[in-house]
């Protein structure tokens, strides 16, 4: 066991991008980004009644390796972990599940959910979880007022105040609204996904609280890759994947109003099965092998095909991207031997497989901006 821990004191010296920091305090730099995408899982957190030191947790994690037959989720250790249910979000059954204590940390316990098939080629295995913490350290009363703090290391999140609370601060950046059983509720992204740590305080109100038109715009798990290649074609392959809780037999797709492809593609990510396509004047479809009926399931779709439109190009020795950009993330990858020199929204810069990558998240209400890059060869 000695062993094993000097090996991997003797790894993390020699790694010359550990994070973290240097016994003076001093941050070290953690690794380029490579991930074309973060916020790939959903937790929404609804506080209980005061007192309770509880609230119940909703969380829709994916994996994306191929044969995987299970899916875990851990218990932060000093939370206690009851009312656990998993359901398939095609189906909206109950999946079978374990949970069990961690062999070595007796604080330490996980959620094993059976997936509904093993992961295909192609595919995303997905589960919704419910589950119940307690934890006085998280939830406490200060008076008649709810405290409520954790660090949420989480993507895509959302806290819901008790029914017949009011916020008297958050200290973190929001959407607000009034759901349709008249809680109010926090939604918003942590775009580096790293430790975030969120303190709420709430306190008791008799007004009358009106459902918001507007839901949580961070629930919507819509991806997009702009994947360009060459620039003298003009050439952009699309890569988008999202979920449809509508309810019917067949999913409308949406996105092929704005990205005009006539070699569009769309497959069930939970099966890798191709759908057809149906087209009418003014709406495209895609029957669903299981409809959608009721508030647990949802499709996982992805749209694939290729824009030739003209927001790509090369002008003179700089490569131009201008584009209207549509939902919650979307990611553009160069070239191989372009380097971004310019880009008009906030976005991470990273690397993947040797191509440079701006990935975008947009954090206001506005479903579609404007994006505008700019791109040099190496």
């Amino acid at each position: 066991m000695r062993a094993l821990a000097v090996a991997a004191l003797i790894a993390a010296q020699q790694n010359p991008f550990p994070g973290g920091t240097n016994p003076d305090g001093s941050l070290r730099p953690t690794p380029p980004v490579t991930r074309l995408f973060t916020q790939d899982a959903y937790t929404e957190y609804a506080i209980l009644e005061p007192g309770s030191e509880s609230f119940r947790i909703k969380f829709l994690p994916e994996e994306t390796r191929a044969g995987a037959t299970e899916l875990g989720n851990a218990t932060r250790g000093g939370s206690e972990g009851s009312d656990i249910e998993v359901f398939d979000p095609r189906t909206g059954k109950p999946l079978p599940f374990a949970y069990e204590q961690d062999k070595n940390d007796p604080d330490t316990h996980a959620i094993h959910a059976k997936l509904p098939i093993p992961v295909p080629q192609g595919g995303v295995g997905r589960v919704l979880i419910y589950k119940t913490y307690k934890d006085p350290r998280t939830y406490m009363m200060h008076g008649d007022d709810i405290v409520w703090v954790r660090s949420l290391s989480g993507y895509r999140l959302g806290v819901l105040l008790p029914r017949g609370f009011a916020f008297i601060s958050s200290n973190v950046a929001a959407q607000l609204s009034t759901t349709a059983d008249g809680r109010l509720k926090l939604a918003f992204a942590n775009p580096s996904g790293q430790s975030n740590p969120v303190t709420i305080h709430a306190r008791k109100t008799t007004a009358k609280l009106e459902p918001t038109p507007y839901t949580d715009m961070f629930f919507d798990d819509m991806k997009t890759l702009y994947d360009l290649g060459d620039p003298q074609r003009g050439q952009i392959h699309v890569d988008q994947t999202y979920s449809d809780y509508r309810k019917g037999p067949a999913a409308t797709l949406d996105s092929l109003s704005y990205l005009r492809m006539p070699d569009a593609k769309v497959v069930d990510l939970d099966t890798a099965k191709p759908l057809r396509i149906s087209k009418t004047q003014m709406t495209s479809t895609a029957a669903l092998d299981v409809p959608i009926a009721d508030d647990r399931q949802s499709a996982h779709l992805q749209i694939t095909g290729t824009l030739e439109d003209g927001s790509y190009k090369l002008a003179g020795d700089e490569l131009q991207f201008e584009r209207v950009m549509r939902g919650l993330r979307n990611t553009i990858l160069l070239p191989a031997g372009w380097d971004v020199t310019a880009v008009s929204q906030s976005g991470t810069i990273g690397t993947y497989q040797g191509r440079q990558f701006v990935a975008l998240i947009n954090l206001n209400a506005e479903n579609q901006y404007t994006v505008r890059l700019r791109a040099r060869r190496r």
